[in-house]
């Protein structure tokens, strides 16, 4: 399967576009001062993992998460986020050149349905962000990046495995 037919896969699935997603890396002033910085996307990775962890009512869900800490969930979220939105490259000294997303994530038993549940988290974290609460333009782009990612990891997963 070609990238433009997983991009258009991901689209079906998120009702978002690449090229809206990649907006939220594109902002300026850049996601990464706008939220806060290195504090700002800890405390959004804390608020996505909250929710995860106590995700009681989808055990399916939460077991997607059983490989790490929820410390080591965080950590390695928060320095994907810094990287990707405008910070310093944090992932890459942790984890190395390849910071792929869907290589990452081929190990984990992942769908439609982990992604629309991620998402759900993730929106709810951005909702629920201070630094956010009246930035509509960056609550906007960081959803629509999330949507059109979650379901294009979900994508290259499924044509992998098929």
């Amino acid at each position: 399967m070609s990238k433009q037919s997983l991009q258009r896969t991901a689209k079906l699935n998120s009702g978002v576009c690449y090229e809206e997603s990649i907006k939220a890396t594109q902002l300026e002033p850049s996601m990464y001062d706008r939220i806060g910085k290195e504090e700002g996307f800890r405390k959004l990775s804390e608020l996505f993992y909250d929710r995860v962890f106590n995700d009681h009512d989808a055990q399916w869900f939460l077991n997607i998460f059983s490989s790490s800490t929820k410390q080591e969930a965080i950590d390695n979220q928060y320095r994907f986020f810094v990287q990707t939105f405008g910070g310093p490259m944090l992932y890459k000294e942790k984890k190395g050149k390849y910071t792929r997303l869907a290589g990452r994530h081929a190990n984990y038993n992942i769908g439609s349905n982990a992604a629309m549940r991620w998402v759900q988290h993730m929106e709810c974290a951005i909702d629920e962000h201070d630094a956010l609460k009246e930035d509509h333009e960056a609550k906007e782009h960081l959803k629509k990046y999330f949507s059109y990612t979650a379901h294009y990891i979900v994508a290259v997963k499924w044509w992998n495995t098929n």
